[in-house]
């Protein structure tokens, strides 16, 4: 590489380095390896057009060389973030434009923590597909799986909760830590419809299952499912049927807990054995249960806060993984909540107590 001109900071090796100030404003210039850069600009540029979208220093690439500059705050951003990128690309990881969105957040949000880390951290492969975090607030609750006997997840629709935590038992099962994973969740959507539904209970109860087969089926080869389920060494089942029982030995998944009552949340957490861990996923915003009861899932919290070897994580729509449209319709909801909530309390400032009990009862 040859000189830089005055105020530029050159590097030849695979991250940014300190940036020098000329006149309030800032350059840097680095190379990065050759193996990493296709990988760094993504498939037709698209993640160097998401990083010039988030990043307010400009960006030029000629070759392997990346030049940043701007204000000296925003360059310095910059370069922790293709320093990170870089870090991945190294790794082998596939950098698409949600990583770079991933990235930018992570480190936006201050965190201590590497992004590369956090998003490089494998949990289960499988045909050439790897699970893993993708936030940090994932990777802190997949730590939190690994750190405690008891974990409870709560967050809204589409932020993992239910697929890290398969990951996790399959995981789990596949290091003998386990012996048996168990899935469950409670079939209130169906109510006493069940009767109306044709076919055995198993088959009227399917569809409120379903989603815990989906998640299974991208685990663990389908063809080899009926047979771990036909050993015990998998089971899916209603809520209702853990009851009297102790499970020993297992890694055991209560999902769409927000639908239990207390009752029913204490009879589940008392199946506790030894060897065994539990996970609790559910959302607190979204609870079908019948004429206003209080959720298990919510309550819980005040309960169990604070007892040992037992951990609550939150995620929220920074953490959606699924289409990034999902976290703004989640955003959308919760301020039209509170803008009725506000509403409400104009209409009858004597509402506001009453307001907030059922919210809590949701």
């Amino acid at each position: 590489m040859t000189g830089t001109a005055e105020g530029d900071t050159t590097r030849t090796s695979g991250a940014p380095t300190e940036t020098e100030t000329v006149e309030s404003a800032a350059q840097s210039r680095f190379a990065v390896p050759d193996d990493a850069v296709l990988a760094l600009l993504g498939s037709r540029d698209e993640n160097l057009r998401t990083a010039e979208e988030l990043l307010d220093a400009d960006i030029h690439v000629r070759g392997n060389e990346v030049t940043l500059s701007g204000n000296p705050a925003d360059v310095a951003f910059a370069e922790r973030v293709f320093a990170e990128l870089v870090v991945l690309a190294g790794r082998g990881q596939h950098l698409g434009a949600d990583t770079v969105r991933r990235t930018v957040a992570m480190l936006s949000a201050g965190s201590t923590e590497s992004p590369a880390d956090v998003l490089s951290l494998d949990i289960l492969s499988r045909r050439g597909r790897t699970i893993r975090p993708k936030t940090l607030n994932q990777k802190r609750y997949v730590d939190a799986i690994d750190a405690h006997t008891v974990v409870f997840c709560i967050g809204p629709a589409g932020t993992g909760k239910t697929y890290l935590a398969m990951a996790k038992a399959v995981q789990a099962l596949q290091a003998k830590q386990v012996n048996r994973i168990i899935l469950t969740r409670p079939a209130v959507e169906a109510g006493e419809r069940l009767g109306f539904l044709p076919g055995t209970l198993f088959e009227k109860i399917d569809p409120y299952l379903r989603p815990l087969y989906d998640a299974l089926h991208d685990m663990v080869d389908p063809e080899s499912i009926p047979r771990l389920m036909q050993a015990g060494t998998i089971e899916v089942a209603p809520l209702a049927y853990m009851r009297g029982r102790t499970l020993n030995d297992a890694f055991i998944i209560l999902d769409e807990a927000q639908n239990t009552s207390p009752e029913q949340m204490k009879m589940f957490l008392t199946r506790l054995g030894f060897g065994s861990k539990i996970v609790v996923t559910g959302d607190i915003t979204q609870v079908d249960l019948p004429g206003g009861q209080v959720s298990g899932l919510r309550v819980v919290q005040d309960i169990l806060q604070g007892v040992n070897d037992v951990h609550f994580s939150q995620l929220n729509s920074h953490d959606v993984v699924r289409h990034r449209l999902v976290g703004s319709i989640v955003d959308a909801y919760d301020r039209w909540q509170a803008a009725q909530d506000a509403k409400a309390e104009v209409r009858d400032p004597h509402r506001r107590g009453a307001v907030g009990q059922a919210r809590r009862g949701r």
